[in-house]
């Protein structure tokens, strides 16, 4: 750290009785963070990764010399001063960022983006995530470890460009965008562990097993962890997978997979979860189980413990039972008709509704539904908010890096993919259906020949029959009867014979039918091809190093501002969030220095509570006793200002 007994940034010119102090410095209690990062051990983490990324090119560079340190503070520190883009160094003015990176002014542009373009050159995304999976499992580490509980979840940010990059869908927008996907990990208490950064089109199944992964390479353990993620990584062959990896996972069941409690067997009582503040029933659970079936192994199934929640908050329609629409039919017969007299409008009936039923669901052996159910419910609070409140003000939406490469469009390939299936399926059963449409034509002239010639045959022999009849001298009446019987019967059985032959004729015909149907639809899929190919764009896939590095920055600044939250300030800001914790890391101070600490006299409030706060979090800090990177102590103290319009009227009240 430089000395910081010299006062940045240019001076203002106030009126005597205002801030007329010369050394008053903005941003001075943000020292605080780079105390914290270093007894947390996060510097000596990212200065491991940054000799790493210079260790693994030759010559010289800008990342071994020796203000790599003061460059890595930046890129680390934008978001604590509210930049969020090296880009914006271009037209900031403040002190804050060169007083906290030890420098009289704070680098520029130019250098800070060539240093986050030689760590992304020489591999510095992965060694950067590695080294925060590293210290994030050492600053939060529970005597549980191994059996940890993690919180997954994916977030795409978009990224307007001209290109045609992988879209995904944009979750607080509900639009399809070209985008980058983050896939992060929190633990039970929120705190962001890790985050990878992918193309825009990956699925969260795919992401959440690379982190797991990922964060098991960082830590050098293996662990049987619980896993808790949204319905998006409800799929039987991916839950399988984890489970015999000896991942336990939590998540819900999608509404497409099943109906009502009848989809679940072994359904116990249900016990009260949640009350509101009149001690009304608002939620109640019950354990039950969930047969998932397996669409890669057919006749199997993966069984899954449940915890039903029946939300009587949100009521919705079901069907009425044939009790209820007979007793709905006998009030509707017995309203009077809107002729009669004594018609009076009334409320249409309520439809039938139900509690809204909420599947929780997870692949261990045994659970308890209640606590189950609290463990699923605990991912907004925990998750989402720690996203909302931290990540997000602190740039977690923002990019880094436009650098693409040309690849295969995996719209279009899904396109082709799919119609290049349908064309060859088509054209099998065009062959097939030609195939029996000629083995019924060929059924149907044997059919029909045969046919012809039995009829003629039968036929012969009636007149044969006939003519001896007469010849024997038998009445007109009785031969006649009889020869329309003997007909009758020859034309019985020649009707099924013809039916036979009809059939044959038919099938001929559907079949002819069908070839000439698949012949035009392969047409249609071969023209469907031309235009696909005609109308094809290059896609383009993103180049996310810096952003990854970025993020991972973002991250350990989210991590260091909770631990300081936890260490330091009072009691009453345990849930603090950065919009409220950021007034005090934006003080001005007047610092002054020697060789052994830095003492930070830091302005007040103009709020009277908030003075109180700052009271204790200074002497807070004094007790602790944190140290700089260089080894110097770090002493915060409030300055009494004098404020002449009070004592003023102090004079004239006495």
């Amino acid at each position: 750290m430089a000395e910081f007994d010299q006062p940045g940034g240019r001076k203002k010119n106030l009126a005597p009785h205002a801030w007329s102090e010369p050394h008053w410095q903005e941003g001075a209690a943000g020292l605080l963070l780079v105390a914290a990062a270093s007894e947390t051990g996060l510097l000596t983490h990212f200065e491991q990764a940054v000799t790493a990324c210079a260790a693994s090119s030759s010559g010289p560079s800008i990342l071994s010399c020796k203000t790599g340190s003061q460059l890595l503070l930046t890129l680390w520190l934008l978001g604590a001063v509210g930049l969020h883009r090296t880009s914006d160094l271009r037209s900031y003015t403040g002190d804050a960022l060169g007083l906290l990176t030890g420098r009289a002014r704070a680098y520029g542009y130019f250098h800070t983006e060539r240093f986050l373009a030689h760590l992304a050159k020489r591999g510095g995304a992965e060694r950067f995530t590695d080294a925060l999976g590293k210290w994030t499992a050492h600053l939060w580490q529970e005597t549980s470890e191994e059996t940890a509980c993690f919180y997954i979840d994916g977030h795409r940010k978009p990224v307007y460009t001209a290109h045609l990059i992988p879209r995904g869908l944009i979750g607080r927008s509900g639009k399809i965008l070209g985008c980058r996907t983050l896939v992060l990990l929190h633990d039970e208490q929120g705190h962001p562990r890790l985050a990878t950064t992918t193309r825009g089109d990956e699925h969260l199944t795919i992401g959440l097993s690379q982190i797991l992964l990922r964060y098991e390479q960082a830590t050098e353990r293996k662990m049987q962890a619980r896993v808790i993620v949204d319905r998006e990584g409800m799929a039987a062959p991916f839950l399988r997978d984890l489970q015999a990896g000896g991942t336990t996972v939590v998540t819900l069941l999608r509404t497409d997979q099943y109906q009502d409690l009848s989809s679940f067997t072994e359904v116990g009582p249900f016990v009260p979860l949640e009350y509101n503040r009149e001690g009304k029933m608002l939620r109640e659970v019950a354990p039950a189980c969930f047969a998932l079936p397996l669409p890669d192994q057919p006749g199997q199934i993966l069984p899954l413990r449940v915890a039903l929640i029946r939300d009587w908050r949100k009521p919705v329609a079901r069907q009425m039972t044939e009790e209820e629409e007979e007793q709905a039919s006998e009030q509707e017969w017995k309203k009077p008709s809107v002729w009669h007299a004594d018609w009076k409008a009334e409320p249409t009936p309520a439809p039938a509704t139900t509690a809204k039923l909420i599947p929780i669901v997870t692949t261990a052996s045994s659970a308890d539904a209640v606590e189950l159910a609290q463990t699923y419910t605990r991912r907004w609070p925990v998750q989402e908010n720690v996203i909302k409140d931290f990540l997000l003000p602190l740039g977690l939406d923002i990019n880094h890096g436009y650098g693409k490469t040309p690849i295969v469009n995996s719209e279009v390939a899904k396109k082709r993919a799919a119609f290049e299936k349908r064309l060859r399926n088509v054209e099998q059963w065009a062959v097939k259906a030609l195939e029996r449409s000629r083995k019924a034509g060929r059924l149907y002239d044997r059919l029909w020949k045969q046919t012809k010639m039995y009829g003629d045959e039968r036929y012969q022999e009636l007149n044969d029959h006939q003519d001896a009849l007469r010849e024997q001298g038998m009445e007109y009446g009785e031969r006649r009867a009889q020869i329309k019987q003997e007909k009758a019967l020859i034309d019985s059985e020649l009707e099924q014979r013809w039916q036979r032959v009809r059939r044959a004729y038919d099938k001929s015909s559907q079949e002819s039918k069908k070839a000439e149907r698949y012949a035009q639809e392969q047409c249609d899929l071969l023209r469907a091809l031309e235009d696909l190919a005609a109308t094809e764009r290059i896609m383009y896939e993103l180049d996310n190093r810096k952003d990854q590095i970025m993020t991972v920055f973002k991250l350990a600044l989210a991590n260091v501002l909770m631990w300081t939250r936890d260490q330091y300030f009072p009691d009453s800001y345990a849930h603090a969030t950065w919009a409220r914790l950021a007034p005090f890391f934006h003080l001005a101070g007047m610092v002054t220095s020697n060789q052994h600490a830095v003492s930070v006299e830091l302005r007040p409030f103009n709020d009277r509570r908030y003075n109180g706060d700052l009271s204790v979090f200074c002497q807070r800090v004094n007790e602790k006793q944190p140290r700089l990177p260089d080894g110097r102590l770090l002493q915060f103290s409030v300055k009494d200002l004098a404020r002449p319009i009070l004592h003023g009227q102090k004079r004239l009240l006495a």
